[in-house]
């Protein structure tokens, strides 16, 4: 059975940092596509981070460029967002998602859908 996992979210102050983990059971992530999102109360999700596995190829949003930094274990199980410098608007639930769409070596870290979606964990920055 495939699945996600998102896990290393909490309560922080703001400026300081989290690192939140997206695990995959069930499969590995080889050659695909992982995005990260938000979703704030009463706004839109918001896309987040994008890499593509095969190729290391990232995306960030400009909230969050120079901030946030998405990187993958060697084993290829298990994708990371690491977050700093956190601010209150950063507060959301966070979701990783997976295109099971073959990328190799595209250089194209976001793909236009997601097929699979975490259960999602909650960041809260505040003081």
């Amino acid at each position: 059975q495939r699945q996600l996992v998102e896990s290393g979210g909490g309560l922080v102050q703001p400026g300081g940092s989290l690192r939140l983990s997206c695990a995959a059971s069930g499969f590995t992530l080889d050659y695909y596509r992982i995005g990260w999102f938000r979703q704030a109360p009463g706004k839109e999700r918001e896309k987040v981070s994008c890499i593509g596995i095969s190729d290391g190829s990232t995306y960030y949003a400009n909230s969050v460029k120079g901030r946030f930094t998405v990187s993958r274990d060697n084993a290829k199980t298990t994708v990371y967002l690491q977050m700093n410098s956190l601010k209150p608007e950063d507060t959301a639930v966070y979701y990783c998602a997976v295109d099971f769409t073959i990328a190799i070596g595209t250089m194209i870290p976001c793909p236009s859908e997601y097929h699979y979606w975490g259960q999602g964990t909650q960041v809260t920055v505040s003081s």
